[in-house]
C-alpha cells in the first residue's frame, strides 16, 4: 500500500512553509463564506445569477483546492484551480471598490478596497509558486 505523502514530510522547507500557509488562508476564507455569507452576497455584480448559491460553491471551491494543496498528488491540478478561481471571483472585488461596499459596522478606505485588486496576482503567484511540482525554494524537491 502506498503512504499519503503529507506536507510536512519536509517540516523545514520554506516552500513547505508557504503551502501550509496559502493552505490555511484559503481554508479560512473558504470556510467565512458560510459564516458571513451576506458580506459575500454583498459584493457580487448584478450582472451575476444565483449570488448565495455562487458565494458557498466558491467557499468550497477555496477549501478543497486549498485542502488539495497539502498533498503530492493534488497540489498541481489545485494550484491550477486556484489560478481560475482568483481570476473568477475578481468581477466581484472589481464591484467592491468601484462600488465601495462596506461590511456591516465597518468603514473601510477605499484606497484599501482598490489595494485588494492587485492582491489577487499576488495570491495567483502564489498559488502557481508552491503547487510547482519541481519549485523548490531550497532547491530540494517538496
Amino acid at each position: 500500500m502506498r503512504e499519503a505523502r503529507f506536507i510536512f514530510a519536509h517540516p523545514f522547507s520554506l516552500l513547505a512553509f508557504s503551502r501550509s500557509a496559502l493552505a490555511l488562508v484559503m481554508v479560512v476564507a473558504g470556510t467565512l463564506h458560510f459564516v458571513a455569507t451576506d458580506a459575500y452576497v454583498a459584493i457580487m455584480p448584478d450582472y451575476l445569477p444565483l449570488h448565495r448559491e455562487l458565494v458557498y460553491l466558491s467557499g468550497v471551491f477555496e477549501l478543497v483546492f486549498g485542502l488539495g494543496l497539502l498533498f503530492r498528488g493534488t497540489r498541481g491540478l489545485s494550484g491550477i484551480l486556484l489560478i481560475l478561481l482568483f481570476i473568477a471571483v475578481l468581477p466581484a472585488n472589481i464591484n467592491l471598490a468601484i462600488q465601495n461596499i462596506q461590511p456591516a459596522g465597518y468603514h473601510i478606505p477605499a484606497v484599501l478596497l482598490w489595494a485588494r485588486l492587485p492582491l489577487q496576482l499576488v495570491l495567483i503567484y502564489w498559488a502557481w509558486r508552491v503547487s510547482r511540482p519541481d519549485s523548490g525554494l531550497s532547491g530540494k524537491r517538496s
